[in-house]
C-alpha cells in the first residue's frame, strides 16, 4: 500500500473521533452553537447561474447532537432562505426556521427547528449578486473573452455568503458536492478534482478530510489543466496555463522537502488554480486546490515563495487550524515560518534570509501605522470583522516568535517539536491557550532555563516586538545598500546578478528625499516604470506616488485597472489618499477599476478613498 494511503487509512478513526467531538470554545464571529449541535458532514447541491449571478440549490447537514437542544444555529450573510426540511422516517418534511437581525460584520443568524431526534437537515436557498464571498466576472473581464468566470473566497467569514453554514474555524466538516454549470465551463472545488478535459455540465466532488468552513471553495470558468507531476497539476485559463506550469515546476520538490521536515502530506493531491487578476489575495490555501494570483507568474520563478506559503498551510492552517480569528497567528505565523524553511531547503540560506528581511521590513511598516492593540498576536477583536486582523503581525511577528524559539532550543530540537505538534493536533482546531499549554509541556518544561512562560506571554499578548526579537539582516542587502550609496553620489549600479528581492530592498530603502533627477535616471537605466514583475512595479509605483514622479502616472493607472490583489493595490490607494489632488485622481481611477475588483478589494479601497464622506 502506498505510504500516503496508509496514512489516510490510519487517520480515518482519528477523524471519526474529531468529527463527533464538540469543540471546547465558542467563536465570537459565529452564531453557531457547536457545543449544542454541530454539523460534521455537508452535502451541497448547487446550480451556477451566470445570468443572474447567483448560486441556487440546497445544502444538507448530518447533525451531531451534544445536548438536548432542538434548534440548529447557522451563519448567513445576504442569503435568501426558501425553506428548511428534516429527514424523518426517510421522508423530507418541512420545519420552521427564523432569521435574526442583521449585524454589519456577522450577517444574520439562521435558527432551524430540528426537533429531538432528526439526524439530517436540508436548507433550500440562493445567493445574491453582491455575496461577499463570490466574484462574478463577465467574459470581457477574462483573458479568453468568450466565457464568464466565478470564484469564491470564503476566508475568514465569507462562506456564510454562499452557504448557510456553521462558519467558525472551530468546526471541521467533510463534504460532498454536486455542481451544475452552463455548457462548456469547468467547475473545480477544494476537493477531488478530475483532470479530464470533459465538461459534462454536472460535476461531483468529495472532500473526505474534515476542514473548517473557510476552506470550502469553488470556481467555474473556461479552465484547462496541465500536469506537473503525478500529484500536482495547474488549472488555469489557456493563456497562462503553460507559463504557470513552468513557473511552479518546483512544487513537487517543495512537497518532498516539507514532508522530510514535518511529516506526511495528508491531502492526496496538491493542485493549483490560477485565477484572474481580480483575485484579492496572493494565494488561498484551499486544500487540494490552492487558489493563486497570476501576479506571481513572473517568468523567472522569483516569486514562488508564495507557492511555498500556500503549500505550508497544508500542515499549518489546514491540518492544524486556529480555533477562532483571534488565533490567526497559529495559522499564519507557523505557515510563514514553514514557508521560509521550505525556501531555505530548496534555494539556500541566502534567499531565505533575504525573504525574512523583506518580511521584517513589511512588519515594521505595518506596526508603524497600526494601533498598538492590533500588534498583539492573540488579538482582541471583539466583534470587529476578522478581515481587520489580516496584517503582517500574525504572519511575520508569528514567524519571528517561532524563529526565536528555534534560536533558543536549536533547530534540530525545535523541528522535532513542530513535527510532533502537527501530528498531535492533526485535523483539529486549537486556541492560543491550547498551544501555550502544549508548548510548555513539550518544549519549555524540558529545558526550563531557556525560555520562560513570561517571555512566551510577552510575545503572544503584548504589543510590538520584544527587545530580544530576531531582526533578520541579509549580507546581500548590505551590499545593495553600499551600491545605493555609491549610486546616489553619481556612481553606477551593478545589477546583473540582482534578484527580485534585492531590487525590492533597493527601491524600498531609497531615501524619501531622492531627487526627481535621480528618479528619472533610475527609470531610464532600468525601465522600472514598465517592469512586468508585479512586486517590483508595486514598489516603484508607490515611490513614484510619494515623489510625484509624473512619468509613472499612466503606468500607475494601468496597474490599478489591471490588478485586484489587495497587497498590491491597497497600499497605492493609501498613499494616493494622502493629498487632495492624488485622492481626486485615485477616486476617478477606482470608479473605472471597481467592476473588476473583488468585493473584498472594493471594501478596502473604499475605506481608504472615501473615509471622510
Amino acid at each position: 500500500m502506498p505510504l500516503s494511503k496508509m496514512f489516510s487509512t490510519l487517520c480515518v478513526m482519528v477523524w471519526l473521533v474529531v468529527l463527533n467531538t464538540p469543540v471546547q470554545a465558542e467563536d465570537a464571529h459565529s452564531y453557531a452553537r457547536i457545543k449544542q449541535v454541530s454539523t460534521p458532514h455537508m452535502e451541497l447541491d448547487l446550480t451556477v447561474d451566470f445570468d443572474d449571478r447567483k448560486l441556487r440549490g440546497h445544502v444538507t447537514y448530518k447533525l451531531a447532537r451534544h445536548d438536548t437542544s432542538t434548534q440548529l444555529y447557522l451563519d448567513t450573510n445576504e442569503l435568501v432562505i426558501h425553506k428548511a426540511e428534516l429527514l424523518i422516517d426517510e421522508q423530507w418534511q418541512p420545519t420552521k426556521f427564523t432569521m435574526g437581525d442583521i449585524h454589519p460584520s456577522l450577517g444574520r443568524e439562521l435558527i432551524v427547528d430540528i426537533g429531538p431526534s432528526a439526524a439530517q437537515v436540508r436548507i433550500h436557498y440562493e445567493t445574491v449578486p453582491t455575496a461577499s464571498g463570490l466574484q462574478w466576472l463577465t467574459p470581457e473581464q477574462t483573458a479568453g473573452k468568450e466565457h464568464p468566470f466565478m470564484f469564491s473566497q470564503s476566508q475568514p467569514i465569507h462562506a456564510r455568503s454562499w452557504i448557510p453554514i456553521q462558519d467558525s474555524p472551530a468546526l471541521r466538516l467533510t463534504y460532498n458536492a454536486t455542481i451544475r454549470t452552463p455548457e462548456g465551463l469547468l467547475a473545480v472545488m477544494s476537493a477531488n478534482n478530475s483532470l479530464s478535459d470533459e465538461r459534462p455540465g454536472e460535476y461531483h466532488f468529495s472532500m473526505p478530510q474534515p476542514i473548517p468552513a473557510y476552506l470550502i471553495a469553488i470556481a467555474v470558468g473556461d479552465l484547462v489543466v496541465q500536469e506537473i507531476s503525478d500529484n500536482v497539476a495547474v488549472f488555469a485559463e489557456r493563456y497562462i496555463v503553460a507559463d504557470a506550469a513552468w513557473e511552479f515546476a518546483d512544487t513537487p520538490a517543495m512537497i518532498t522537502a516539507t514532508e522530510e521536515m514535518y511529516g506526511p502530506y495528508r491531502w492526496d493531491r496538491y493542485d493549483l488554480l490560477i485565477l484572474p487578476p481580480s483575485f484579492p489575495f496572493g494565494g488561498m490555501e484551499n486544500p487540494r486546490l490552492s487558489f493563486i494570483t497570476p501576479t506571481v507568474v513572473a517568468g523567472d520563478r522569483s516569486l514562488i515563495n508564495l507557492i511555498a506559503h500556500e503549500l505550508a498551510h497544508s500542515w499549518s492552517g489546514n491540518l492544524v487550524t486556529n480555533a477562532s480569528w483571534r488565533d490567526l497567528w497559529i495559522n499564519e505565523g507557523f505557515t510563514s515560518y514553514v514557508e521560509n524553511r521550505i525556501m531555505e531547503a530548496l534555494f539556500g540560506r541566502e534567499r531565505a534570509v533575504m525573504e525574512q528581511a523583506l518580511g521584517y521590513q513589511d512588519l515594521r511598516d505595518d506596526m508603524a501605522r497600526l494601533p498598538a492593540k492590533d500588534t498583539v498576536l492573540n488579538i482582541e477583536l471583539g466583534r470587529r470583522h476578522p478581515d481587520d486582523v489580516f496584517s503582517q503581525v500574525p504572519y511575520v511577528k508569528g514567524q519571528l516568535f517561532l524563529m526565536y524559539l528555534e534560536e533558543k532550543f536549536g533547530r534540530e530540537e525545535f523541528d522535532v517539536f513542530l513535527r510532533k505538534y502537527f501530528a498531535d493536533f492533526a485535523f483539529q482546531s486549537i486556541s492560543t491557550e491550547q498551544f501555550k499549554h502544549y508548548l510548555k509541556r513539550e518544549l519549555l518544561d524540558k529545558k526550563p532555563l531557556l525560555v520562560s512562560m513570561d517571555k512566551v506571554n510577552e510575545w503572544i499578548h503584548q504589543p510590538g516586538l520584544p527587545d530580544d526579537a530576531p531582526r533578520p539582516t541579509s549580507d546581500a542587502f548590505i551590499k545593495v545598500e553600499q551600491q545605493m550609496q555609491r549610486w546616489l553620489k553619481g556612481g553606477q549600479l551593478a545589477t546583473d546578478a540582482w534578484t527580485t528581492h534585492e531590487w525590492l530592498h533597493f527601491i524600498n530603502n531609497l531615501p524619501l528625499d531622492i531627487s526627481a533627477q535621480n528618479m528619472a535616471r533610475l527609470d531610464q537605466e532600468f525601465q522600472l516604470t514598465q517592469s512586468q514583475n508585479s512586486e517590483i512595479a508595486h514598489a516603484w509605483l508607490k515611490l513614484s506616488i510619494i515623489k510625484n514622479y509624473e512619468p509613472a502616472r499612466e503606468r500607475l493607472r494601468e496597474y490599478l485597472l489591471s490588478i485586484g490583489r489587495n497587497k498590491l493595490v491597497s497600499p497605492l490607494y493609501r498613499e494616493l489618499a494622502k493629498t487632495p489632488d492624488n485622492l481626486k485622481w485615485a477616486r476617478q481611477v477606482y470608479e473605472q477599476a471597481k467592476a473588476g475588483y473583488h468585493p473584498l478589494t472594493q471594501t478596502v479601497a473604499e475605506s481608504l478613498l472615501y473615509a471622510n464622506q
